[in-house]
């Protein structure tokens, strides 16, 4: 079995920030990764909009930049 501290980490630039992160995740993984839920974010991947209906499918990989806007309900 694995430990935490053991396991693969990559760096990412998350928001404008570096970000270490498990390696191996998709977007979906990502956002999972960061308690975030899909319908409420739009995602950009090295300046490339993710669909939605692609985030299972698109990796996260060393070095990627990700955007992430939220979206706030309210009124």
């Amino acid at each position: 079995m694995t430990s935490r501290s053991q396991q693969k980490r990559i760096t990412v630039t998350l928001n404008g920030e570096a970000k270490e992160i498990p390696a191996g995740l998709t977007v979906s993984g990502l956002l999972a990764h960061l308690g975030l839920h899909e319908r409420l974010v739009v995602v950009e991947r090295n300046r490339e909009i993710v669909r939605r209906g692609q985030y299972a499918e698109v990796p996260v990989n060393a070095g990627d930049t990700i955007e992430l806007v939220h979206f706030v309900g309210g009124g």
